[in-house]
């Protein structure tokens, strides 16, 4: 296997890995928040959490360095383009995604002190989860077109 084929498998993986992890995420938090039940909030937000360390963030790096290693073998000018878009469009999702982060860590320390207490989830932890969701729409859309601009490479 050549190192562009090597490359490219790698960077499918990382891609498939980042997205189907955020979707799987943004899934599971929204649907066990419905359940307004404390203790399965906390224990959702730690595996969010934690699946947020040991998926997408090592995905997130990887993402671009094989991404760019890829369009450089091809020959492709990196600021022109549909390379051009794809790069902003996941520089794009990667600011609603910093934010998500430093929301979730927050909300996973509330869910543990409102678990830890035995009481209801207070209004911080709701604001929070409304924000992180409104973020997740706009990083979601935004990689849909990174994935549409991979696989189509039109001529913009």
């Amino acid at each position: 296997m050549n190192s562009y084929l090597l490359l490219k498998w790698l960077h499918v993986l990382v891609s498939t890995i980042l997205f189907g992890t955020g979707i799987g995420i943004a899934f599971f938090k929204w649907v066990t928040d419905r359940t307004g039940d404390v203790r399965a909030i906390r224990i959702v937000m730690e595996r969010t959490v934690m699946a947020d360390w040991i998926f997408t963030t090592p995905a997130v790096i990887l993402q671009p360095l094989t991404g760019v290693g890829l369009a450089r073998l091809a020959g492709y000018d990196m600021f022109d383009g549909w390379v051009l878009y794809a790069i902003a469009l996941y520089a794009f999702a990667g600011c609603c995604w910093i934010p998500v982060v430093w929301l979730q860590i927050r909300m996973r320390e509330i869910a543990r002190n409102a678990d830890a207490a035995r009481s209801p989830l207070p209004r911080e932890y709701w604001r929070h989860a409304s924000v992180w969701f409104w973020l997740g729409i706009p990083a979601f859309t935004a990689l849909v077109g990174v994935y549409w601009l991979m696989v189509l490479k039109p001529t913009i």
